[in-house]
């Protein structure tokens, strides 16, 4: 048996990098060394003399000062660039907003795909499957990224040869590449802490998708608290609704018209937006007469002094777990893995004790 080596840090982040580039998280170009010694929590000298032995061994080509190192990796081992088409539940404009959206283009990108958004939206072929698929085929895509689908979208993505991958949406339990954040612990969580502070007419206000054909998890994961604190639910808790300004309002107007909720739970800062403003008309206060929380956190919301209540979750894990599955996609292997993403509950200013019933 041969003597035991022991590698130094600089050769074992080596190693990592080989076993990155092989597996395509960088196409054509290495980031630089300032920004690999950010993303593994390592020594800018460590990266540094990393790279020069990938330049030893022929895997990096330097171009010279200030230029990013020249990837060249052996026969067999290239992953072939993708097109990547994203398919979003909202226009681009309204998707690039989302920080993580603009940063997954860019990381992709980076790795050597092609990325673009796809003609339409989610919103604008009305989740319709035969519309979707319409789409699918009169595109030239070697991979899609679907943000936030309906289950019907997902199963039939499911189902097509062309890889897709699941980015939040209705997709579990479905033979697809899949990531999100895990808003059923998070959203317990809020519940939990909505019936501590007294409030036992809590209202879930969640888009079409989340409700039909059945409640989706986090929906379900809310009444089931619920019940569990022998709160009755039904309709008034999870209500339907038809998926316009005109729906969402008359929503509202019903819910508080006899026994108005004490506490709404709104999926996405449009609707909350919009909450605020019926509840403002109204004169009601938040969280005097109403508690109000988010399902995701907003850029608005540091602008907000108390901020609003809502779930807050890392994109980056979000990104990695993407951009590493095209780089299995590109190289030919078959990927359906979904994981979840750490989510918590961030209790803001909007929320709070449960108004005193009149006797």
């Amino acid at each position: 048996m041969g003597a035991l080596r022991v590698l130094t840090a600089a050769e074992q982040v080596r190693e990592h990098l080989r076993a990155e580039l092989c597996r395509g998280a960088w196409g054509g170009r290495m980031p630089g060394g300032s920004r690999l010694a950010v993303e593994l929590g390592v020594g800018r000298d460590t990266v540094e003399a990393a790279l020069r032995l990938l330049e030893r061994e022929g895997v990096l080509v330097p171009q010279g000062a200030g230029r990013s190192r020249r990837i060249v990796l052996p026969e067999g081992k290239a992953a072939r660039p993708l097109r990547v088409a994203i398919l979003d539940l909202e226009p681009p404009a309204v998707s690039l907003a989302e920080g993580y959206v603009a940063d997954l283009m860019h990381r992709l990108g980076e790795a050597g795909h092609s990325v673009f958004f796809a003609d339409k939206c989610l919103q604008e072929l009305h989740m319709n499957v035969g519309r979707v698929a319409r789409l699918v085929w009169q595109t030239e895509a070697d991979a899609w990224v679907v943000g936030a689908g309906s289950r019907e979208v997902l199963e039939w993505f499911a189902a097509q040869p062309v890889p897709a991958f699941a980015l939040f949406g209705r997709r579990r339990g479905l033979p697809i590449a899949g990531v999100g954040p895990d808003h059923v612990s998070a959203f317990v969580a809020v519940t939990r802490r909505l019936i501590e502070l007294g409030h036992r007419r809590i209202v879930m206000l969640a888009r079409r998708m989340r409700r039909l054909p059945v409640p989706g998890a986090v929906e379900r994961a809310v009444l089931d608290e619920m019940a569990a604190h022998d709160i009755e639910t039904g309709a008034f808790n999870l209500p339907d609704w038809e998926e316009t300004s005109e729906g969402f309002h008359g929503c509202l107007k019903e819910l508080f018209r006899l026994t108005p909720p004490t506490a709404m739970i709104i999926d996405e800062a449009p609707f909350l937006v919009a909450a605020l403003q019926f509840l403002g008309g109204r004169g009601l206060r938040v969280p005097g007469d109403v508690s109000l929380v988010c399902s995701d956190g907003d850029p608005a919301f540091v602008w907000c002094q108390p901020t609003v209540a809502h779930i807050r979750w890392d994109s980056r894990p979000v990104v990695r777990r993407i951009v590493r599955w095209a780089a299995n996609v590109s190289r030919g292997e078959k990927d359906l893995r979904q994981t979840l993403t750490k989510a918590e509950f961030f209790e803001g200013g909007t929320i709070g004790p449960a108004k005193a019933e009149p006797r």
